[in-house]
Order: C-alpha cells, then sequence, then structure tokens
C-alpha cells in the first residue's frame, strides 16, 4: 500500500517547475501564494516537494502561471508506472526529477547557465567532479 502523506521524487520535480515558473514570470512566493489564498510557507513547501500539490491546486496553478498541467511533467519518465510512489534502482536515482530535487541545485544550474564562458563552465564542471569524488 503507497503512503499517501510521503512526498516522492516526483512531487519535488513539480516543485521544482513550479519555482522555475514563478521565477520565470517575476512573482514572488509572496504574490502566488496570495493569488492561492494561502501562506507564502505553503508556497516552500510546494517548490521544495516537501508538500504534494493536489489535482485542484495544480489546476489552479496552471492558470495562475499560464501553463498547460503537462509543463509540470515535461522530463519525467513514464517508467513509475500506477500505484507505484518511487522506483527503488539506480535509474531513478540519476533521473531529472531526484537531480533537480536535490538542495541547492536549481540555484547552481542557474548560475551555471549565467556563464558565458565555455572555458569557466568546463571549469565549474571540473571543479564539481574533483568535489564529488572528495566524498
Amino acid at each position: 500500500m503507497i503512503n499517501h502523506r510521503r512526498s516522492t521524487s516526483v512531487d519535488a520535480y513539480v516543485g521544482c517547475r513550479l519555482k522555475q515558473r514563478r521565477e520565470d514570470l517575476g512573482m514572488s512566493q509572496e504574490r502566488l501564494a496570495e493569488l492561492l489564498g494561502q501562506s507564502f510557507q505553503q508556497v516552500q513547501k510546494y517548490e521544495r516537494g516537501l508538500n504534494r500539490i493536489g489535482a485542484s491546486r495544480l489546476f489552479q496553478l496552471c492558470g495562475l502561471l499560464g501553463v498547460d498541467p503537462s509543463f509540470f511533467f515535461d522530463g519525467l519518465s513514464l517508467a513509475l508506472g500506477p500505484g507505484v510512489a518511487e522506483v527503488p534502482n539506480e535509474a531513478e536515482t540519476l533521473s531529472t526529477a531526484s537531480l533537480l530535487a536535490a538542495p541547492g541545485a536549481l540555484e547552481l544550474l542557474a548560475d551555471y547557465a549565467r556563464l558565458k564562458s565555455g572555458s569557466q563552465r568546463k571549469k565549474v564542471i571540473e571543479l564539481i567532479k574533483i568535489l564529488a569524488d572528495d566524498d
């Protein structure tokens, strides 16, 4: 039986997509929360994937953010299948959803995207590989 209270990597991915779209529109968490009739802390929980976004709330978000529901799931694999909350294999560990859900991943990606120099980008990748190998 699935624990419906526990969020999953899919919830984290949807939250990342929510944050991405909100920031693309230049909207603050406070403003989105106001439009939703919720606290900005709740929006933070959605964006971090700590709280699941229900179907009716997702539909409301689509209207407020001007996207189709598919926007929130673009890039996810349907390999999960119906009724499966998590895929406990290595493939899921390296999925886009779990990568973007890592703390600081979106900030790192945003800063990386601002780099204009290809050599700088290469150095950043080399540095991260070195640091990751130290663990």
